[in-house]
């Protein structure tokens, strides 16, 4: 089971209550946490193409970071990043790179 998301909460629920309540309870709570049709790995595979694609470069380093928890490896993050190259855009695949190279850096260290 995952853990319970609070990231909504914590950064802007003094600000934007109800949004901050819907991130966290609906849309990782419900949603993301889902697993009977998708799993966490695929729906991460997911949701990083869908902000890689919209150039959502800020919400990208947690959402790798889920990802990795959520089993992506190096070669299959490079592989999807590769892929969307060539639909999203060549500066987009080259800041989410710039960012999975900085998550998957620990790997890289181990197979060394």
């Amino acid at each position: 089971m995952a853990k319970k998301q609070t990231a909504g909460r914590k950064q802007l629920g003094d600000f934007a209550p109800q949004f901050a309540a819907l991130n966290d309870d609906v849309l990782f709570g419900e949603v993301l946490s889902k697993e009977d049709a998708l799993s966490a790995h695929d729906r991460s595979l997911i949701t990083i193409a869908s902000i890689i694609s919209a150039g959502n470069t800020e919400q990208l380093e947690a959402h790798l970071r889920i990802g990795k928890q959520n089993g992506i490896t190096k070669d299959e993050i490079v592989a999807e990043i590769t892929h969307l190259a060539f639909y999203a855009g060549w500066p987009k695949a080259w800041s989410a790179f710039n960012r999975a190279k900085e998550i998957w850096s620990d790997e890289e260290e181990t197979h060394k």
